[in-house]
């Protein structure tokens, strides 16, 4: 079963592929924020990263993968 199918009947959201866009929206409940995120598969990543967005003007880049992050609110 893969994650899609277990989250599907459990009711819960299936997790995203990490580093698998370059762009990321994330809100104030994400902070404090971290790059792969929670939501996001760990497997197949890099080691977890905390991102100072609030203290770089509400936008901040994985070192790692280069992911951008944009705080939205």
């Amino acid at each position: 079963m893969n994650n899609t199918s277990a989250a599907m009947e459990t009711g819960e959201q299936p997790l995203q592929t990490a580093n698998a866009e370059k762009r990321y929206e994330v809100s104030r409940a994400d902070l404090p924020l971290h790059c792969p995120m929670d939501n996001m598969t760990l497997w197949n990543s890099h080691p977890r990263v905390y991102l100072p967005i609030e203290d770089q003007g509400g936008e901040a880049q994985c070192p790692y993968c280069g992911a951008h992050y944009v705080l939205k609110d």
